[in-house]
Formats: C-alpha cells, sequence, structure tokens
C-alpha cells in the first residue's frame, strides 16, 4: 500500500486507488501517519484535527473516522490486529509495515542527491532531486483542517522550496543555466529577500549571457534589503556581484573562458567550421499558468538516457491540457537541446484543417533542417531514412501534438542520440515504445478553482467562494472548459458566476454555455467521437445511459445485447481513446462533461436507448431479487428473469457488492427517467440485501425514491409493498413507532386493494414491531393470522419469517414446545433455498430454547451450524451475535476457555461494524463484554473480567440498555468484592 501527502492525501493498493473519504477523514489519516508508526492518544488526535474547536462528542467521535479508513485502507479480512490503524492503549498507531509513503520516498531521493553532490557526481544528484521534486502533486496536505495540517503544510511546503532551490544548484552548477532559471524566477518572486536564491538566479542570467539582467537583480534585492530591512548586501551576494562585473567565469560558471588565448609557442588553431545552418526553434510560446501539473511537468523534464532517443507520450482526454502541458515542458527543455527545437501539430482532431500525413511532416521537418527542396524525395520509406541520416548527429526537441497513432509518430523519430520527442494524443499509443507515458485526468478540485480564480479574477471570484466551486464542478476540472467558462466571465463583467452556474444547469445548458466562438467542449468531445468505429460508438452512447457512474463489463454486456467478453474488450478500446476511465480493474467511468455527451447522444436514438436502458434496469433487478433471501418466489409480480448471467445467489450478491454505494441511484435514476416500475422493483428488491448488511440509509434512501413514483407505477401491489419496506428499515433501526405507522398504511392499503400477500406482511411486521415493544397479545394474534395466510399463498419465506417471530412470542411467554414446533416450522420453510443468514438465524433460535431447558450439547451442535452459516452470510452483526450464542451454551457446558475465545471472535466481527451506521452497534458490545466478563470471573480470572465490565460501562449511552448496563455493573461489583 501507499499512502500520498504530497498533495492531496490519497491512497493506493497496488494500481487501486482506496476512498479516504472527505476531508476531516483525510486529516486523522494524516495525523496519524505523520507520527511516523508511534501512538498518537486520543487527546493528541482531538487537538491535531480539530485544535481549539473539538467536536462535542469529544473522542467518541473518532471511531467513526477511524472505523471507515480501516474499511478503505485494510486488505479483505484483515481484522483488528492485522488492521494498518490499530489501537493502542488509549489511543490508534498507524502500522507503517508493507506501507509506502511518499514523505519517505522524499527522504530517500533528497539524502540520496546529497549524497552524491557532496561526492561530486552532479549528474545523479540532479535526477535525485528531480525525483524528489516530482513527488509534490501540488500543495501538501491540500485542504485539510486542523493546527497539525497547517503545521505540516508550512513545514513541507518549505522542503519542497529548499529542494527546488538545490534543483536549480545542480542545474547551474551542470552548465545548464536556462533550465534554472524558470525555477528560480518563480523562486525569488516567492521570497525576494533570500540573498542565496538571487546569487544563485544572477549566476544563472549571466551563464545565458544576461549580464545586464543579473546586474538589475542584484540592484533590485539591495533596494528592497535597505527599504524593508535597513541592511545592505551579505558578502556572498556582493562577491556574485563583482563576478558579474568582472565577467569571471570562473567565479560564475564553474570553469575557464570558453576561448584562451593560446601559449606564445604554439600553433595558431583554426577556428571551428561555422555551421552550415541556423537552429530552429519554432516552439508555440507560452501563455497562461500551468495549474496542478507539476508532477507531470516534472516527469516530463527529468533527464533522459544520454545514449538514446528520449520520447515521451502525454494522453488524455479532449480539453485536459496535454498541448499546454508540453509546450510547458518544451520551453523548459529547450536550452539542452541546442541543435533545434521543432514543433509539429499533427491535426489529427482539427475542425477546420485536414490532419497531417507523415510524408508531409518529414518534407517540413527536413526543410526546417536546410535541406532544399530539389533534395528532399517524396516516398515515405526515402523520406523516412533521409531524416534518420540528417538528424544521426543532432540533438534535437521535437514536439508532435495531436497524434492519431503510432503508425503515424514512428517514422518522425529523429535518430541523435540525446534528442528528446513528447507526443500528445488522445489515444494511448499502446504500439509506441516511450520512456515516460502521462496520461492526464481533470484537474483536482482546488486547481482548478486556483485556474478559474486566475481566469475569473481573484477578487471576482472570491466575492462567491461556493459558486466558484460548483462551476468547476460543472467543468468536471476540465481545463478547457474553465478556459471557456473564464472567457465567458471575461466578457461578461456583469455576469456572477452565480448566474453562470444556474445557465448551466442540465445537460443542455451545461454543454451550450461551454462554447466561445471556435472553442467548444462538445465540439471537442464530438471528434472523439466521430473517430470511433461504429460498434465503439454505440457502446459510447450506451455508457451515457448506465444507471451508475462506475460501470462493469456485465452491465455493459447486457444494455449492448453481447457477451461480458466483448463488452470488457470495447471498454478497453475505449479507454485508449482517453473517452472512458478506468477506476480499477473491471470497472470504469465516464467524466462527467464526456457522461453528458454521451447522454445527448443517446438521445438522437430512442429506440436503441430504451432498450440499453431497460436491459440495466433488468440486471439490477435480476440482481436483487436473486440476492434476497426472499428468493425469486418471494417477488410475485415483475418480469421473470430470462436468461440472468448469475448462477446462483453468491454471485448475484457478490456483484452488488462490487456496485457499493451506487446502488440507490440506480432506483433515483430509475425514477427520474421516467420508469417507475423498475424503480419500484428494484428497491423492493434490494431491501433484504441492504438490510441483512446494516445498510440502512440507502435502503431508506431507495425506498423512498421509489415511492415518489409508486403512484405512476402500472402495479397497485407496489405501494403497500414499499410501505412494507419501510416498516422493515425502521424496525431494524429500533423505530418502532415509526415502523407501525408503515405497516399500519401498508395494511389498510393492501386490505383496498384486496392484495393478501402484501397484507400477510403487515401484519408480520405490525406482530413484530408489538412484540418488541410488549404487546404480547397483539403480537400473537396478528402473527398467527400471517403464518395462515402465507402458507395458504405459498409464501415460504413469509411464513418462515412469520413463524420465527410467533416463535419468541412463545418462548416469551414461557411454552418452550411451542416455540420449537414455530422455530422447526419456519426452518422446514427455508430450507431448500439454502441461505446462510435465515438458515443461521433460525437454527440460532433453536438453540436459544434449548439453552433455556438446559440441553446444552444439543444446543452447542445447533450454534456450531448457525455459526458457520453466520460466517457466510456477510453480516458481521449476526455472525457476532451467533457466536456469542454458542460462546454461552461452552460455558454453561463448562467449557470457559472455548466460550471466552468464541467471545473474542464475536468482538473481531463487531470490530466491523460502522458504529454510526448500527443502531445495535452499542448494545451488542456490552451484550458481548458482559458475558465475556462472566465467563472470566468463573475461570478465576477477576482482573480481565473487571476490565470487561469496565469497558462495557465505558460504552456510550450505556444506561440506556438497561438490562446490560444492570448486568455489567453487578458484575464488576462482584469481581471488586471478590
Amino acid at each position: 500500500m501507499r499512502v500520498e501527502i504530497l498533495g492531496t492525501v490519497a491512497a493506493w493498493r497496488g494500481p487501486t486507488p482506496l476512498d479516504v473519504g472527505p476531508v476531516r477523514r483525510q486529516a486523522v489519516l494524516a495525523a496519524l501517519v505523520l507520527a511516523g508508526g508511534t501512538p498518537v492518544s486520543h487527546e493528541q488526535l482531538l487537538d491535531r484535527v480539530w485544535g481549539t474547536e473539538p467536536p462535542n462528542s469529544g473522542r467518541r467521535v473518532l471511531p467513526s473516522y477511524v472505523y471507515p479508513l480501516r474499511k478503505a485502507l485494510d486488505p479483505e479480512g484483515a481484522g483488528p490486529a492485522g488492521s494498518v490503524i490499530r489501537g493502542s492503549g488509549g489511543g490508534y498507531r498507524f502500522a507503517l509495515d508493507d506501507v509506502l509513503l511518499d514523505t519517505a520516498e522524499l527522504d530517500y531521493h533528497a539524502d540520496s542527491a546529497r549524497r552524491a553532490r557532496a561526492a561530486g557526481d552532479l549528474t545523479t544528484a540532479l535526477a535525485r532531486f528531480t525525483a524528489a521534486c516530482a513527488l509534490f502533486r501540488g500543495e501538501p496536505l491540500a485542504g485539510l483542517p486542523g493546527p497539525f495540517a497547517l503545521g505540516e503544510r508550512q513545514r513541507l511546503s518549505d522542503r519542497r522550496r529548499m529542494l527546488r532551490a538545490e534543483t536549480a544548484e545542480c542545474l547551474v552548477l551542470l552548465g545548464r543555466h536556462g533550465d534554472a532559471l524558470d525555477d528560480l524566477t518563480a523562486l525569488t518572486a516567492s521570497d525576494p529577500l533570500d540573498e542565496s536564491l538571487v546569487a544563485l538566479r544572477m549566476r544563472a542570467l549571466y551563464g545565458v549571457e544576461r549580464q545586464g539582467e543579473a546586474l538589475k537583480a542584484y540592484a533590485s534585492v539591495c533596494a528592497r534589503l535597505r527599504d524593508e530591512l535597513g541592511v545592505d548586501p551579505g558578502e556572498e551576494l556582493r562577491r556574485v556581484h563583482e563576478a558579474v562585473l568582472r565577467r569571471d567565469d570562473v567565479r560564475l560558471l564553474g570553469r575557464p573562458p570558453e576561448r584562451p588565448a593560446a601559449p606564445p609557442t604554439a600553433r595558431p588553431v583554426p577556428p571551428p567550421p561555422a555551421r552550415s545552418r541556423r537552429a530552429v526553434n519554432d516552439l508555440p510560446g507560452v501563455t497562461g499558468r500551468l495549474s496542478g501539473r507539476a508532477r507531470e511537468l516534472g516527469l516530463l523534464t527529468a533527464p533522459p538516457p544520454p545514449d538514446a532517443v528520449s520520447i515521451a507520450t502525454v494522453d488524455g482526454p479532449a480539453g485536459v491540457g496535454k498541448t499546454t502541458l508540453v509546450v510547458h515542458a518544451a520551453q523548459r527543455l529547450h536550452t539542452s537541446h541546442p541543435d533545434g527545437c521543432l514543433y509539429v501539430d499533427l491535426r489529427a482532431h482539427s475542425t477546420s484543417r485536414r490532419s497531417l500525413t507523415p510524408q508531409r511532416v518529414l518534407r517540413r521537418l527536413l526543410r526546417s533542417l536546410g535541406a532544399p527542396d530539389s533534395e528532399v524525395p517524396n516516398d515515405l520509406d526515402e523520406l523516412t531514412a533521409a531524416w534518420r541520416s540528417a538528424t544521426s548527429s543532432l540533438r534535437l526537441l521535437l514536439v508532435l501534438d495531436d497524434a492519431v497513432s503510432a503508425r503515424d509518430v514512428a517514422p518522425l523519430l529523429p535518430a541523435g542520440p540525446g534528442s528528446r520527442v513528447l507526443v500528445t494524443s488522445r489515444q494511448r499509443l499502446v504500439e509506441l515504445d516511450v520512456d515516460r507515458r502521462v496520461s492526464l485526468e481533470p484537474l483536482g478540485t482546488d486547481d482548478a478553482v486556483s485556474l478559474l480564480r486566475q481566469l475569473a479574477g481573484a477578487a471576482r471570484a472570491d466575492k462567491e467562494p461556493e459558486a466558484t466551486r460548483e462551476l468547476t464542478r460543472l467543468c468536471d476540472g476540465l481545463p478547457l472548459a474553465l478556459q471557456i467558462a473564464g472567457v465567458r466571465l471575461q466578457t461578461r463583467p456583469a455576469w456572477t458566476l452565480a448566474h453562470l452556474v444556474e445557465r448551466m444547469t442540465g445537460d443542455e445548458g451545461r454543454l451550450g454555455e461551454l462554447n466561445a466562438g471556435e472553442r467548444s467542449v462538445e465540439a471537442a468531445f464530438t471528434l472523439s467521437y466521430d473517430q470511433l468505429p461504429q460498434r465503439l460508438r454505440r457502446g459510447f452512447r450506451a455508457l451515457g445511459l448506465a444507471p451508475t457512474v462506475e460501470v462493469d463489463p456485465l452491465t455493459v454486456a447486457a444494455m449492448l445485447g453481447c457477451s461480458p467478453a466483448d463488452a470488457e474488450e470495447a471498454l478497453e478500446s475505449l479507454v485508449d481513446t482517453s473517452l472512458l476511465h478506468q477506476t480499477r480493474p473491471g470497472r470504469y467511468r465516464l467524466h462527467d462533461l464526456v457522461r453528458v455527451h454521451a447522454r445527448r447522444l443517446a438521445r438522437t436514438a430512442p429506440t436503441e436507448a430504451a432498450t440499453a436502458r431497460t436491459a440495466a434496469l433488468g440486471l439490477y433487478l435480476d440482481a436483487g431479487r436473486l440476492a434476497s433471501d426472499w428468493g425469486p418466489s418471494g417477488f410475485p409480480t415483475g418480469p421473470r428473469s430470462l436468461g440472468s448471467p448469475f448462477t446462483d445467489w453468491r454471485e448475484a450478491e457478490n456483484w452488488l457488492d462490487t456496485v457499493g454505494g451506487e446502488l440507490p441511484d440506480v432506483v433515483v435514476q430509475a425514477a427520474a427517467l421516467g420508469e417507475p416500475d423498475h424503480a419500484c422493483w428494484i428497491a423492493e428488491a434490494l431491501c433484504d440485501y441492504f438490510l441483512r448488511r446494516g445498510r440502512y440509509h440507502e435502503c431508506r434512501v431507495a425506498l423512498e425514491a421509489a415511492l415518489s413514483c409508486a403512484d405512476r407505477a402500472t402495479e397497485r401491489r407496489m405501494d403497500p409493498a414499499l410501505r412494507n419496506g419501510m416498516g422493515m428499515v425502521d424496525s431494524y433501526q429500533g423505530r418502532y413507532a415509526e415502523g407501525h405507522a408503515w405497516f399500519t398504511e401498508a395494511l389498510r392499503v393492501s386490505r383496498a386493494n384486496g392484495d393478501r400477500r402484501e397484507e400477510a406482511r403487515a401484519l408480520a411486521g405490525l406482530g413484530a414491531v408489538n412484540l418488541n415493544t410488549g404487546r404480547g397479545d397483539e403480537a400473537m394474534a396478528q402473527l398467527t393470522t400471517s403464518v395462515d395466510s402465507s402458507e395458504k399463498i405459498g409464501d415460504r419465506w413469509l411464513a418462515s419469517t412469520a413463524l420465527s417471530f410467533l416463535g419468541t412470542a412463545n418462548q416469551l411467554r414461557g411454552n418452550p414446545d411451542a416455540a420449537l414446533d414455530c422455530f422447526r416450522r419456519s426452518y422446514s420453510h427455508v430450507e431448500s433455498e439454502g441461505r446462510p443468514h435465515t438458515l443461521s438465524r433460525t437454527l440460532a433460535c433453536i438453540a436459544d430454547v434449548h439453552i433455556d431447558l438446559g440441553n446444552h450439547g444439543e444446543a452447542g451442535e445447533l450454534l456450531h451450524r448457525a455459526s458457520a452459516l453466520a460466517g457466510q452470510s456477510g453480516s458481521p452483526l449476526l455472525y457476532a451475535l451467533t457466536l456469542t450464542r454458542l460462546g454461552t451454551a461452552e460455558a454453561a457446558a463448562g467449557d470457559t476457555t472455548g466460550a471466552i475465545s468464541r467471545y473474542r471472535d464475536a468482538l473481531s466481527q463487531h470490530g466491523l461494524l460502522d458504529p454510526l451506521a448500527e443502531p445495535h452497534y452499542n448494545w451488542a458490545e456490552m451484550h458481548i463484554r458482559c458475558r465475556l466478563g462472566e465467563t472470566y470471573a468463573e475461570a478465576g480470572h477477576p482482573y480481565e473480567a473487571c476490565e470487561q465490565f469496565r469497558t462495557a460501562l465505558a460504552v456510550p449511552d450505556s444506561r440506556t440498555h438497561a438490562e446490560e448496563y444492570a448486568r455489567a455493573t453487578e458484575g464488576l461489583k462482584s469481581c471488586t468484592a471478590d
């Protein structure tokens, strides 16, 4: 794993980016990482992240930041002991084993560079300093709040500045004065009173024969020093000034004058022959400021291999700033290529001019080197040979802008060792062998805001900070879009940024506003689209209709009606064209503006679009129904699956897991696109999947979106079905009054519709609520009716669920035989489906009755089976509680060692829960720790027992869980009395 803080905080596992969450969570991660593996106490962490304004909940807020970080950073199955963030005596410690920090890499390069410089190896020192500077991807710890981040940001920024100065010093000592000037000019502008930097800049200016500017720089700093500090320049700066006045090459350049006088007795040496041509430099001028591309610029300008032609490619979507980056890089490199700097626009995506063939380009390049037209051949092979011959002894810089394929680039490569070629393309040019590949993505939020402030004016943008950030979001961080938005604001001074944001609402407005003269974001995208083969055009249009931001081959295969292998091949081809971005293996996404363009194109083929959209929604419906414990037969209406790609419920569940947090968006988009039936069906299908995983908020969002359009659905069943779903969410979260209201309304509507199935579900829900709120008589009546109805209509899952609740009601009333009968009937209804969650829960209920009856051996056997099934269910809460029951059975049977082990395993599973999302989080921890404490006490370990009881009592809001609180209090009293 790699963690980066020298810019926006980021983390990677191999090539896969990890989600480190919003800025406050990033600040927690940075505070732990920068502690260097030493523990950080809760108080220190609060102080470093929140400073003088800690949250009201104090240290209790920390798990809500640490848990999602563990979930994002830890490899699958790591557990608390293997987590990169480990609890450590009232705090946390970041385990640095097998973790690469970019700050550690920075230390390595900087130390290596200084050792090489001390040994006189300036070339190696320069390479190491350049590598160190390239690690900075912008402002360190960008955007992070808190005093600790502020201090570290300043420290790292100062270090970056020092490294840039040391890099420039190496360039000067190596005689590459022009290369050093750009950075030295920026550095001295940011700190004009730093005499060492001014002295170094004066030497660089002298090295490129700008003696006058060097003297002006000295006069300027002298005036500043006198006016602002009242002092004269130091001795070193004065010596450099005197050396410039005397033209002392040895002092300034580290070498004697280039043409020393010949000794009197030596034969005169004839001057070298004059060049037959003047070196050409037709690079475009640099305009504007390059924003957010420091790392990429460092890669392109890093020292090349001295004995070969160096080739670097820059690819990315239209408008991402490839040309701007390469021109900036070329301007930095031009002094290192004395034989010429050549620029060719290959026009692969020009709207007004035809693209250039390799023959035309080669003829032009040969003429640039002085070849007469009469000596330039016409045949491509002869032209290529002539070009290679002409460049074999030259050190050239060649920029090939907007290439379409490697086939067009290969003949244009020069042959002279030390030459460098920079190529831009919207394609990946995978057939071209290169030294460096740079793939540009749209700018991050901070860099995009910085560019927009420059374009629109800082004062104007700073008056509307929220509108500024929203405008950068609407422009998707795309430099071309930001440039056009900036032009719109420049030419319309009466507009506010909020006004432009309002004009960009909706797909039409968003792309419609992003054009200025001949520059247009949509036109740039269209040129890329028009060059696609027909099969990829259809695939691109389909991506605009995908119900989630990220897509996978299975979704695209459904939309295109092809195999997943063919869909993956199409997706990979679109990645190579830079129209599509691969976020991680098997997952792809369109950038926002590209998605808008794809959606607009899809609307031009409405029949194709409707087919693709319905197929995608059908895939999610199939997956949800198959993954649900209800099973496909538990959904009485809606389309039946025809050739589902999932072989069983496990495959469907795993696929839904990969979609992650975007699942509610599928329902929201279906409702927004006028697909109310699919919105309702999918929300209902996902309900059980969400609830088993404790994803209550996502379940609620999906059901609410479906309910908003249920009155437009063709099936009257969906209204009470969705209300039953909302009742289940509230019941799972312990919101029994709200759940009762939903079930009551579902019962009313279902009876009005004559829908016996939804009526039975509503009765089961009401029975469960009444059972949990102490209204046992009502619960018994409602559950009995639900069982009878569900068995008559053949809904096995509903019958099993109602029987489970009825069994619990009988158990609470002291009727163990009736409870066992209910639980066994419940098990028989679902046994054939083989769903581990339902089977585990039912077996555990049967075991509970046996524990009450003193049949501990039989209970243990049942709970061993139940815990194995719970481990397969994907529900940490169910697994933790089942292990706790097993521990209780083992403790009752006299196996305290085994019981302690079970309770420990249960706590490990509990640690996987989200404390903010799981309403039973605190109760479950107290429940497990109380039983662990009691077992420790029984085994003769009072100290360990006390620790468990104290920890249980320290759980937030512990007093609200009266039974467990009393148990922990009594246990602690008993231990301390002994």
